[in-house]
């Protein structure tokens, strides 16, 4: 499985900046890339390690839960 390197920008737009058959290789790209982000356009860099493109896009874009033993309400 490849790893995929996307640029999030507004409203959770992708676009792919590549994919890598290794770790290494991508973790280096996605480093380089986020070198280049102007922090006042809000956009990320992010990698993941998914079957094909559609699944990492599904995975990027899906609501996470917070864990409710994080959430500090048990004090």
């Amino acid at each position: 499985m490849p790893y995929y390197v996307f640029r999030i920008g507004m409203f959770k737009v992708m676009e792919k900046q590549g994919e890598w058959a290794t770790f290494k290789e991508a973790k280096v790209h996605t480093n380089e890339l986020r070198k280049t982000l102007d922090p006042k356009t809000g956009d990320k860099i992010k990698m993941i390690f998914a079957e094909n493109e559609i699944a990492a896009q599904d995975t990027l874009s899906a609501e996470r839960e917070l864990d409710a033993s994080l959430s500090g309400d048990d004090w």
